[in-house]
């Protein structure tokens, strides 16, 4: 369920997290998460499907993705942009982000565009799941993007393993050097709350976490 607080903002859930009231009415949970899908595909893989133009660093006008939608998808036909903007502002990974009346998606994207994401303040490791029968083609050969344009890394043990278990039942954590191998002119995004990309991740700078 999203709703709004007067007093505290968009949130998810029945009541409002800071002070329990029960705010107004913005969409349930089975129009959210259909709605979340659409945008993940417009913003992450296919724009073209629904008639828009990404610029360069993955950007589309807001407005026009919005009426996009209403006329490609018929039970949304009640949606605004203030319904998107709830639902990137109570994202709990912070998948998009809007900015000038654009929006776009911070990650998992299989378009290639030119990332234009912070990276300063890089973490000193960050985390990577792998199989058992990956573990040693990695360990030797490096990470290479699968399915998304880029490696996507995660900030904490914990997300790598919730990340990896969407794949396998075991995952095995790896860990990444990341701001030194920033340092070295491999290219680490921060691009979004937990979430971290880069074009690849040379072996020498991976190890299994203990």
């Amino acid at each position: 369920m999203l709703r709004e607080c007067p007093e505290h903002g968009d949130y998810r859930g029945g009541e409002c997290p800071d002070c329990g009231a029960e705010g107004d009415y913005l969409m349930n949970d089975e129009e959210l998460n259909h709605l979340g899908r659409i945008m993940a595909g417009i913003l992450r893989h296919f724009p073209d499907r629904f008639g828009l133009e990404m610029d360069e660093t993955g950007w589309i006008d807001l407005e026009e993705m919005v009426e996009a939608i209403q006329r490609k998808r018929d039970r949304f036909h009640w949606l605004s942009p203030r319904h998107v903007n709830a639902v990137v502002q109570t994202d709990p990974k912070g998948r998009y982000e809007l900015e000038d009346d654009r929006i776009r998606a911070t990650y998992a994207h299989s378009l290639d565009l030119a990332w234009d994401f912070p990276t300063e303040g890089i973490p000193e490791t960050l985390y990577y799941p792998v199989s058992e029968e990956e573990l040693d083609l990695v360990l030797d050969r490096g990470l290479q993007p699968r399915d998304r344009s880029l490696v996507h890394l995660s900030e904490t043990y914990e997300s790598a393993v919730s990340a990896g278990l969407r794949r396998v039942e075991n995952p095995i954590i790896l860990e990444v050097a990341a701001q030194k191998a920033n340092e070295d002119g491999n290219t680490v995004w921060n691009a979004a709350k937990t979430v971290y990309t880069t074009e690849e991740v040379p072996p020498e700078y991976i190890s299994r976490s203990q």
